[in-house]
């Protein structure tokens, strides 16, 4: 949701700061989206 908007702003304005903040944002939940998927994944018991 947040990138969106940032993209928005950042078509507008051409904020190369505006165009980072997206692109962390975007990194940010990739990153989550990997966690979330280790995390449910069933790990073996010895």
């Amino acid at each position: 949701m947040l990138d969106h908007l940032s993209w928005n702003v950042f078509r507008q304005t051409g904020s190369v700061e505006t165009y980072l903040l997206m692109k962390e944002l975007e990194s940010q939940d990739q990153q989550s989206h990997v966690a979330k998927s280790s995390s449910s994944e069933v790990k073996p018991t010895e």
